[in-house]
């Protein structure tokens, strides 16, 4: 029998602008209607399952802010305000945010809603949008008003509010009460948050556990040095070294949880799993008995440590508690599965929830059989929030198979909080050298590096130095001192660094940049100063990275043994292009090559790791069409068969070397012809369960080349 950890993390950033004291985003409270209530009232049902969760405080301030009505809420006064009132840039607001929401599982499937989008349109251009506020009735923006904010009600939600269900199907012609009734409803469940979490952990369902306050990368907190450990020859900023803020947000961390739970946490999962040995101190006098992190940086710290070094390490190795020391002190240390923990968070909503959930079974009780009876720990660590809106039924299936399948199973396997785990099991193995890095890539590459991320810490790095010359000479009262500390903690949080650089993008990259730059302004204005101009000048570049890139030409690349250039001209996906507030590191695939001469259709799958796997091709323009391999096993030649409504399935060969599969498909197989839009995604299944897509939303699109392209295009 193994022990079972889960452990949900749920975040979301300060999104309060420090001057108006308004949330400029609704995510705290729309988490809140959906993912924060289903997951701790579906536990309640599973009376011998036992979770982490993970709240962060900076989370819970913005529940209590916001249920206190000590900020406001800018899209709850859009939606609050009655529809025949709305100004013009109100109107325009709610046509560009109240679709922010999962199209295929939360706005189709509910007609008018639907409806509603086709007639703003599915491709947001603010020109046209704004042309078309004129055609918009009052009943429409009512209607609108009520459908984004009813649809982000989860399951629970519409248990516990029987006229949330009543609503959907009534579907249009809201009235103003009902719509108040709606958002008075998210209110009462944010009010209720806190206690439910709190009663789980009372009754001995869960373990609450905390992170730094506001979510910093701690150790670039504590020295910004630390980065060159893991990424050495980058470029970085200018030394930001305050070890005292980084003990300021375990302590402020520690407190609020405290207050709000009742008890002291005894679990920390650092901000993005980020770790240096450092902090081990800072731990250990903040209370904090144990720490969650990544398993690369646990095979990371084995390489370092002289106890290690030259022996072979056992994965198994993972699949314990660990003591980690340094510097005298010492706490304990738990470290994520990867894969598992990936296939919950990106995949098992692309499966039926009983198929989905005994995929994840099957393995956990395989991993049991190799580890030691009792002692042996599986972590399964990921976002306890984010995932949920890609499940069709918001993953209450896929849960409740999952939390039943482990009660059933008793035998192999049993869930635990981490806390009993190392009460029962205290660890047997410790590390003496950890690794420095995050749970992604082992670095700190995403926060730190870059050119906008290292402005944006020079930036930071003026502030506090400003801050601090002002405190050491006595020219702050206590009160100004604290809210000027505040706005520097704010600001360390890793949410803003996140957002810059080329990772990852959002609509609202300006905003981040804003409100970080304000908490810094603000610095300067508690102490009586003039901000810096260069606190005016956006960090962010407005940037727009396509997706993918479409065929530049046609291709007819020779499969058996062709080379690098038969490809120059093809459309390229890279895998992983459209990542957000989510990240994936474990992917099959690199990149995917596409394109067509007159005859046949041409993919090229880079494979970034081999595993025994079988290609769905799904066409959904010009029509929905499937190509499906077989088996394919590394180095071999394979088939695949082209699926397609009114035909009969045809089978072709595929050739899979060098790393690569390569298939050519006729295109009078796929019902194309001429110049015609072509809409495609690439599955990748393993065991009958779908492990990866690509792309992970909507297909790739493009027009097919005409056989005269070459001709039209000719040049010399």
């Amino acid at each position: 029998m193994a022990n079972v950890v889960f452990l949900w993390h749920m975040h979301q950033p300060y999104y309060v602008n420090p001057r108006t004291q308004t949330a400029m985003m609704p995510w705290v409270r729309l988490h809140s209607v959906k993912g924060y209530l289903d997951m701790v009232s579906v536990l309640a049902e599973f009376p011998g399952v036992r979770v982490n969760f993970n709240l962060t405080p900076v989370l819970m301030l913005q529940i209590e802010e916001l249920v206190e009505r000590k900020i406001s809420d800018l899209w709850l006064d859009w939606a609050r305000k009655p529809a025949a009132e709305l100004e013009e840039q109100e109107k325009f607001a709610i046509l560009e945010n109240f679709f922010k929401i999962h199209w295929d599982n939360l706005v189709k499937p509910f007609p008018r809603y639907w409806e509603l989008l086709n007639k703003r349109g599915l491709t947001f251009y603010r020109d046209e949008v704004q042309r078309g506020l004129r055609y918009f009735s009052t009943q429409e923006l009512l209607d609108l008003q009520v459908w984004f904010n009813l649809a982000w009600c989860g399951y629970t939600a519409e248990r516990l509010y029987p006229e949330l269900a009543a609503l959907k199907v009534k579907g249009r012609n809201f009235t103003e009460e009902e719509k108040h009734r709606v958002l008075d409803i998210h209110l009462e469940i944010m009010r209720q948050i806190p206690a439910l979490y709190r009663a789980a952990e009372e009754r001995g369902q869960a373990e609450l556990t905390t992170t730094p306050f506001f979510h910093p990368i701690l150790p670039l907190v504590y020295d910004s040095a630390f980065a060159e450990r893991c990424l050495p020859g980058r470029r970085f900023p200018q030394r930001f070294h305050w070890p005292e803020d980084a003990a300021a947000h375990l302590t402020l961390a520690v407190e609020q949880h405290t207050r709000l739970f009742g008890k002291a946490p005894r679990g920390l999962w650092p901000s993005e799993g980020s770790i240096a040995p450092e902090l081990i101190p800072l731990m250990q006098r903040s209370g904090i008995e144990y720490f969650c992190s990544d398993e690369e940086n646990l095979f990371n710290s084995l390489r370092l440590d002289p106890a290690f070094r030259g022996r072979e390490v056992d994965h198994l190795e993972l699949f314990q508690g660990w003591r980690v020391a340094y510097d005298g002190a010492a706490v304990n240390a738990v470290f994520r599965e990867k894969p598992l923990s990936d296939f919950i968070g990106f995949m098992a909503a692309k499966n039926a929830p009983a198929a989905g959930a005994e995929h994840l079974l099957t393995h956990l009780r395989h991993i049991a059989g190799l580890l030691p009876a009792e002692t042996g720990l599986i972590p399964l660590i990921l976002d306890g929030e984010n995932a949920w809106e890609t499940f069709a039924d918001g993953g209450e299936g896929f849960l409740r198979a999952l939390y039943g399948g482990i009660e059933a199973d008793a035998a192999r396997l049993r869930s635990c909080t981490i806390e009993e785990h190392f009460r029962q099991h205290p660890p047997q193995s410790t590390l003496t050298t950890l690794h420095t890095g995050s749970w992604i890539s082992s670095n700190f590459d995403i926060w730190i590096g870059e050119d906008e991320e290292n402005r944006a810490w020079d930036l930071l790095g003026e502030t506090r130095t400003f801050l601090q010359r002002e405190m050491d000479a006595g020219k702050l009262a206590p009160e100004i001192r604290a809210a000027a500390l505040r706005e520097i903690f704010a600001a360390e949080g890793s949410d803003w660094f996140w957002w810059y650089g080329p990772d990852f993008s959002t609509d609202n990259d300006a905003l981040f940049d804003e409100l970080f730059r304000l908490h810094l302004k603000n610095v300067y204005a508690l102490c009586g100063g003039i901000a810096p101009a260069a606190l005016d000048v956006p960090i962010t570049s407005a940037r727009v990275t396509p997706l993918y890139s479409v065929p530049e030409r046609p291709i007819s690349p020779a499969l058996a043994g062709g080379s690098f250039f038969d490809w120059i001209g093809a459309g390229q996906y890279v895998a992983g292009s459209e990542q957000g507030a989510m990240y994936r590191a474990d992917r099959i695939a690199r990149k995917v090559q596409f394109g067509s001469d007159a005859r046949n259709f041409f993919l090229r799958v880079e494979v970034r790791k081999w595993e025994p796997l079988v290609l769905v091709v799904q066409f959904h323009l010009p029509a929905e069409t499937c190509v499906r391999t077989s088996l394919l096993e590394r180095g071999g030649v394979g088939e695949f068969t082209v699926e397609r409504a009114g035909a009969a399935a045809q089978t072709r060969g595929t050739l899979v070397f060098n790393g690569a599969i390569e298939l050519a498909v006729p295109l009078a197989d796929l019902g194309i012809a001429g110049e015609a839009p072509v809409a495609f995604q690439v599955r990748v299944l393993r065991d009958g369960i779908e492990r990866e897509c690509y792309p992970e939303s909507a297909p790739i699109q493009f027009t097919l080349l005409g056989a005269d392209y070459s001709l039209r295009h000719w040049i010399v």
